[in-house]
């Protein structure tokens, strides 16, 4: 049975969390405009497998408070909240499994203290750690958030690239865009988010991969149903990291990210088997 717990108040934030199973700790982490429900998309296939399944709403996101500060979204807040959440929890060496915002998140705790952490799951990561500078690259996540801010969910979905990928996925994407949007309690707080998440940096470039020693499972996607997170990134984690299993749809398929079963699946059996250093 799933169960609320609203974090300890160590600090001016509260993130809305919830877990379900018993055994090796697995924490959620979730993107940018979602919530904890979005990272293996409400499959409950790793708590009934025997993990101790923990995930959580990012500051501003879902049930969780808005920042103290509408400029308080950079990674380092979010590594902080992060790192309290597992000491509040008394977690020594969970499993951090993390999509887009979620897997940077993961992985810049993971690199400052490797020793915290078990083992990683990223989930199409987009970031090489650095902030987003290109003007035009900016000028779309403005106007995501200015659309978030206005509470103009169809505009919201029209930027959000759905209407670029395969004609037979679209409606599927446009509709699960739309529930994640409905799920936030705070949504000016997500549009401060969509303001300082890109701009902010969540490690300095992608060198420190290499000497990363605990395994991880990169989950990428094919650009053409998601590229708002390259593939090429992905590889690019998959290359340098020295303990590292590459997953990617095949030609033609949904991503597996979109799919929770299956994801939830490919995680398990990761986890049954890492790869060896």
């Amino acid at each position: 049975m799933a169960r609320n717990t609203p974090a300890k108040p160590r600090s001016a934030m509260q993130l809305s969390r919830e877990e379900a199973g018993e055994g090796t700790p697995v924490v959620l982490a979730h993107g940018l405009t979602a919530t904890r429900r979005y990272v293996v998309q409400g499959s409950r296939l790793l708590e009934r497998g025997g993990y101790r399944v923990i995930g959580y709403d990012a500051r501003g996101h879902g049930d969780s408070r808005p920042a103290p500060d509408p400029a308080a979204y950079e990674y380092r807040d979010l590594v902080a909240d992060l790192r309290e959440l597992l000491d509040d929890l008394g977690l020594q060496r969970p499993v951090l499994c993390g999509s887009s915002m979620g897997a940077a998140t993961a992985l810049a705790l993971a690199l400052e203290e490797p020793e915290r952490v078990a083992a990683l799951v990223q989930i199409t990561p987009a970031y090489d750690g650095t902030p987003r500078t290109e003007p035009s690259d900016l000028k779309e996540w403005d106007a995501l958030a200015a659309a978030m801010q206005a509470g103009d969910v169809e505009a919201f979905v029209d930027l959000s690239g759905v209407n670029r990928i395969p004609e037979k996925f679209r409606d599927v994407a446009r509709r699960a865009v739309r529930q994640r949007l409905e799920r936030h309690e705070h949504p000016t707080a997500v549009a401060d988010a969509l303001r300082v998440v890109p701009r902010s940096a969540a490690f300095h470039g992608l060198e420190g991969l290499n000497d990363l020693g605990v395994p991880v499972l990169v989950v990428g996607s094919r650009d053409d149903t998601d590229p708002g997170h390259p593939l090429a990134v992905a590889q690019e984690y998959a290359r340098r990291m020295p303990r590292v299993k590459l997953m990617v749809e095949a030609e033609g398929e949904s991503p597996l990210a979109w799919r929770g079963a299956q994801l939830s699946r490919a995680i398990a059996e990761f986890l049954d088997d890492p790869p060896a250093g």
